[in-house]
């Protein structure tokens, strides 16, 4: 029997906009303290893995393979096995991935990547207790004892540890009864229980859910992976068959209707950092987190976040939430409805809610320093040993200058290299490629030149990184 400590990666954070964006959402940040969300899950869980045969595996986007990697080395933590999606289809499906790709009578814990928890003694004990009924068949859940009544939130209402009722975010009134009657916990998505029990439970309550996936999982694509510092296993999802699979949560498929559904307590303080106000409530209980950039003068109750220096007057209980290309101000209180507006953002401003100005990418990132409808301007850092693709543009000239380290530059049937303060010219539909064959990141200043500046407007000829 083994332990697999599986973390859900593949959520999109809306509600956190513009913090949070398509292509690199909230469990990637750093919100609070010196790791992202996701990277705290690992280290917090982290303890584990001194029980025999314990390892990570993720669950993902495909969007989001290189961004774990990365993330996960920084902190010298070893992924195992990493189940990429191409097709996002919630909870219900991604569980029974894994669960099929273990040992039926191998431990899953089920674990999203973007939740706060700082009290890692209670926790890791929580977790024992959870094994401990998972051993004996039943699908174990984690209750949070509620703070207050909390309408964006399920609730889950338990006696003796067994699970009598799931109920789905009530309204405002209903939440306050369940408050009053001390039986209800919130439910944290947290879960725990053998793999063969689950995937017995999905065929006897959820049996498309179950054999859809399992079609899926029988034609994906394995990679074994030998890293510079450790081995993983792959598993790439057929997009086509995916469409098939129905999209619906573990609580609706499966955590309502079985019979063999037990509780936990979690004696942990738990935020699942699911809206600026409670990520607000988050940096208010913390007294490390300074605002030394902000200066509030007649102002009060206000949550701000701004790399830039930030002066009020005469404001009150506001969400100031500052980033480079975008600014978001609402009261307090709504930020639950900040979601709301990325339809109307995607109508006129796409690009905003998928791409941050800092982008990273495998072989490292770029920044978008200065935009106008003829020229952009880039910093593009490449990390040692790390080359772009080989390519090649329909609608735009680049300009490169050398600012760090030192560049391998191949500019059609040409090799050359470039140090700090020399420059390269390379015209539309060149095929080109800039490496990094030193020890010390590159990085460089890139001018864009031409009547189309759109990301998609690269033709990759070879990539280290099998993108299209």
């Amino acid at each position: 029997m083994a332990l697999k400590i599986v973390i859900l990666c593949g959520g999109s954070g809306t509600r956190l906009w513009p913090i949070s964006r398509e292509s690199f959402p909230k469990q990637f940040n750093t919100l609070i303290g010196s790791h992202s969300l996701f990277q705290q899950t690992l280290l917090r869980n982290a303890p584990l893995l001194s029980l025999e045969d314990a390892s990570f595996e993720i669950i993902s986007n495909e969007q989001f393979y290189f961004l774990i990697k990365d993330q996960a080395k920084n902190i010298s933590i070893p992924i195992a096995s990493i189940i990429l999606e191409s097709i996002p289809k919630n909870t219900a499906p991604a569980i029974a991935l894994s669960a099929l790709n273990a040992k039926p009578e191998d431990i899953l814990l089920i674990l999203p990547s973007d939740h706060y928890i700082q009290d890692s003694k209670h926790y890791i004990q929580t977790i024992y207790e959870a094994i401990d009924l998972a051993k004996q068949d039943y699908l174990t859940t984690f209750g949070i004892i509620p703070t207050s009544p909390h309408t964006g939130y399920g609730y889950i209402k338990a006696k003796d540890k067994i699970v009598q009722q799931f109920v789905e975010k009530p309204d405002l009134a209903t939440a306050k009864s369940y408050i009053e009657s001390k039986d209800f916990y919130w439910n944290s998505g947290m879960f725990c229980f053998r793999a063969g029990t689950f995937l017995n439970e999905l065929k006897t309550h959820a049996k498309e859910v179950f054999d859809m996936t399992k079609n899926v999982y029988d034609h994906a694509l394995r990679e074994d992976i030998h890293d510079d510092w450790h081995k993983s296993t792959c598993l790439r999802l057929s997009k086509d068959l995916s469409l098939n699979i129905p999209s619906i949560s573990i609580d609706y498929a499966l955590m309502e209707r079985s019979k063999r559904v037990a509780c936990v307590q979690a004696d942990f303080e738990w935020s699942d950092i699911g809206s600026f106000d409670s990520l607000a409530n988050e940096y208010d209980k913390s007294e490390k987190i300074s605002h030394p950039n902000i200066l509030e003068n007649d102002s009060k109750n206000n949550f701000i976040l701004s790399d830039r220096f930030v002066a009020t007057l005469g404001i009150d209980n506001l969400l100031v939430i500052d980033t480079i290309d975008s600014l978001l101000i609402a009261q307090k209180g709504r930020s639950e409805e900040i979601k709301n507006l990325i339809p109307q953002i995607n109508t006129t401003h796409p690009h905003l809610t998928k791409f941050h100005t800092l982008t990273y990418r495998p072989w490292g990132s770029y920044q978008v320093l200065l935009e106008a409808p003829t020229y952009k301007i880039k910093k593009i850092l490449v990390k040692p040993q790390a080359r772009l693709s080989l390519q090649k543009h329909c609608h735009r000239n680049e300009h490169w200058i050398i600012v760090s380290g030192n560049a391998t530059i191949t500019l059609e049937d040409r090799i050359f290299e470039l140090h700090p303060n020399q420059s390269t010219y390379i015209p539309a539909g060149k095929a080109h490629r800039l490496a990094n064959h030193g020890k010390i990141d590159l990085v460089i200043i890139e001018i864009q030149m031409g009547e189309y500046l759109g990301e998609d407007d690269i033709i990759r000829i070879e990539d280290d990184f099998k993108r299209c």
